[in-house]
């Protein structure tokens, strides 16, 4: 297994490709790793996190028509864009979700879902051993217990995959705030999702009276 290490292994936007896996209500029923409002809240952080750094993002299902439709707040984020729905439980044997990760041309693949253990367990383990590099991010991810998703985190650590936060691949995509192309949108996200730090961010500009108010004229 190959270690991760060096500033060549950490994250970029221009080189990273999102999927969010079954994001869907039957699965959030039955999500007990997690408080499901975070789950839904780092998801969608997630979501526009890509966004804001212009990495593409692809969105799929499973049997919607049965499990529900993904949740709004992230459809929301890609007004225009194609749900991929598969009657394939393992993500990566669907050929149209994989076909339009290659046609990124992108190899930093990331991955979220409902349940951790099975979802996004089987399509990471067999994109990994397709020579992807693979990264798992746990908490817009959830399973049935907590023993579930920790296992398949193990599982998953076990077979080579690189595992984060939303917050935490947000910061590597940025890794320099001197890098203002993204920052706002950045800010933005963090406000709405990063919840005390968010407040405290705009406490911070009550208190210095930033941004200042265009002058009158």
């Amino acid at each position: 297994m190959k270690i991760r290490n060096g500033l060549d292994s950490l994250l970029r936007p221009e080189d990273s490709v999102l999927v969010l896996i079954d994001h869907q209500p039957y699965q959030l029923a039955n999500l007990n790793s997690h408080d499901p409002q975070a789950v839904v809240n780092n998801s969608v952080a997630l979501a526009k996190s890509a966004k804001a750094f212009g990495v593409p993002t692809i969105l799929t299902s499973v049997v919607a028509e049965r499990g529900g439709l993904i949740f709004p707040q992230i459809t929301k984020v890609f007004p225009d864009q194609e749900v991929i729905d598969r009657t394939f439980i393992n993500t990566w044997e669907d050929a149209r979700v994989v076909d339009a990760v290659r046609a990124t041309g992108r190899k930093q693949l990331i991955i979220a879902g409902l349940w951790t253990e099975i979802c996004v367990a089987m399509p990471v383990i067999q994109a990994l051993g397709e020579g992807w590099d693979v990264t798992v991010i746990t908490d817009a991810s959830g399973a049935i217990s907590v023993e579930a998703h920790e296992v398949a985190i193990q599982r998953m650590i076990a077979a080579g995959a690189n595992m984060m936060t939303w917050l935490a691949l947000a910061a590597e995509w940025q890794r320099d705030w001197a890098r203002t192309e993204h920052a706002g949108e950045l800010t933005e996200v963090l406000i709405d999702h990063l919840a005390g730090s968010g407040i405290a961010f705009l406490w911070e500009q009550q208190l210095l009276h930033t941004p200042v108010p265009p002058e009158a004229g």
